[in-house]
């Protein structure tokens, strides 16, 4: 950010008065602009033993599978988010979702909410963002075609951990195909 969307003079990096991290600080108004991480929401859709898995048509990982997730939108619940996703990328109705993990990006500066719940009706279809769409059992997962180290991380945690799916919590760090490392708690 160059210029303060407050008054439109140019800002600085600079920590502020009681604060301890550098901020986007107004030279004129002294507006301090925060920057926070971004919520991505998504969902794990089971439909009688097999998930729902969506082959990305935009970047990034255009052509890569994935679980449909995305960024949340303001004035809607990580529930509702997750839900809009998948409704955006495989035209799917997402029936009695519950948590099934936090993970956190902090490279990027993201925190990933996933849910579990039921595809409704076995229903899904090539959406808006999408390639294809299409059921997997674990066995025939494109386990070296996923996207994100994340959607690898929901799968294996819930294949593992079928029927009982508790709550899962990890970090995800390091750069995808180098050095992820993954700490659970």
């Amino acid at each position: 950010m160059k210029f303060c969307p407050a008054c439109g003079n140019s800002t600085i990096m600079s920590i502020p008065d009681g604060d301890n991290r550098e901020r986007q600080v107004c030279e004129h108004c002294d507006t301090i602009h925060y920057q926070n991480p971004n919520n991505v929401v998504g969902c794990l859709l089971e439909w009688e033993g097999k998930v729902l898995l969506c082959k990305r048509g935009i970047e990034p990982r255009y052509g890569y599978w994935t679980l449909p997730a995305g960024f949340m939108e303001n004035q809607e619940t990580t529930m509702e988010g997750a839900a809009r996703e998948a409704r955006e990328e495989a035209n799917a109705t997402a029936v009695d979702l519950r948590l099934f993990g936090v993970y956190n990006l902090p490279r990027i500066s993201q925190v990933y909410i996933m849910f579990v719940g039921k595809l409704k009706n076995g229903f899904a279809e090539v959406g808006e963002e999408s390639l294809e769409v299409g059921l997997y059992a674990e066995a025939d997962i494109p386990w070296d075609d996923l996207a994100f180290p994340i959607v690898v991380e929901s799968l294996k945690r819930y294949f593992e951990d079928r029927p009982n799916h508790r709550v899962h919590f990890a970090d995800i760090t390091g750069r995808p195909g180098t050095d992820i490392k993954i700490t659970r708690y």
